[in-house]
């Protein structure tokens, strides 16, 4: 799960996953914002999918929440399911694609196999998919065993509060955009991805409550470390899902801050996180980067 889960929950938030309820917890993830005589950004990193009845709505989250005029998130999902496969089938499905045990090498197609078995998704329907999409929907139902779902992430509980309050919430890319990112990756970089599947032995649940208890406590040094982990297995994929798109993020920051207001800018917390983040290039943009929890 190690190798896979920052990948995965890049693009998880598109896929659907069972839900759990889980012991109350409060958190205290950790909050940033950037300021000027005028304008106010804050940063805050999230985890996409959860489990229910996680607590970490804190006193100063909730003072930046209502002070905010509208929410940016990455992507703003349909609320339709439907339009959501279509997306992923519009991009994902290529015809004559070679069986998908042959898109990895000899000796790693039996633990693929394994994996596909558990999945219970049919292999022909896999065959069908681009490395890419084949990889991510092995990823989602990997994750399906930890009880989480989008509905109870971070990006859900706010896009809820902000609509309740009558504030618009948009995102700084399209879902389309998103999964372009895995599709415009080369074949090389896509069997990569689908090889660490094959490959990881890790326990699932152990790795994932190690990455609720960096997130909880605002670790972000543990943070960066799961995620460059994750990332070192493919240059490429650490150039188009993480800094490429920091750097976009960085400027649209940058571009804000130009126009008065308040902001909440909601992030998948690995973007928040390490040398590449988008909180380090603000720094040396010359934006002052303030850490509230």
């Amino acid at each position: 799960m190690k190798r896979t889960i920052g990948t995965a929950l890049a693009a998880l938030a598109l896929l659907s996953c069972n839900t759990m309820q889980s012991e109350a917890k409060t958190l205290k993830p950790a909050l940033w914002k950037v300021t000027d005589s005028d304008t106010t950004i804050y940063l805050f990193g999230t985890i996409h999918l959860l489990p229910q009845d996680l607590k970490w709505q804190s006193p100063k989250i909730d003072k930046a929440i209502r002070a905010s005029q509208d929410l940016v998130l990455e992507t703003v999902m349909s609320k339709d399911p439907v339009k959501e496969g279509q997306a992923m089938m519009q991009l994902g499905v290529t015809p004559g694609m070679p069986p998908l045990l042959d898109r990895v090498a000899a000796d790693k197609r039996a633990a693929l196999a394994n994996v596909v078995k558990r999945s219970g998704i049919r292999i022909e329907t896999l065959d069908r998919l681009e490395t890419w999409a084949a990889a991510l929907s092995l990823a989602a139902a990997g994750m399906a065993e930890l009880k989480v779902s989008p509905k109870f992430g971070a990006e859900a509980i706010l896009s809820e509060r902000f609509g309740k309050d009558g504030k618009p919430v948009s995102g700084l890319e399209t879902p389309i955009q998103q999964l372009g990112y895995f599709d415009g990756l080369p074949e090389a970089a896509q069997r990569q991805f689908l090889t660490s599947i094959a490959d990881d032995e890790s326990n699932a649940q152990v790795e994932f409550d190690a990455m609720i208890a960096a997130w909880g406590t605002g670790n972000v040094a543990k943070i960066a470390l799961t995620f460059d982990d994750e990332l070192k297995l493919s240059p490429e994929l650490t150039d188009v899902l993480l800094k490429r798109r920091n750097a976009n993020w960085s400027d649209w920051i940058v571009g804000r801050m130009a126009k008065p207001g308040t902001v909440f800018v909601a992030v998948g917390a690995g973007h928040l996180a390490g040398a590449e983040s988008v909180n380090a290039m603000l720094a040396k943009r010359g934006l002052k980067v303030s850490r509230l929890q």
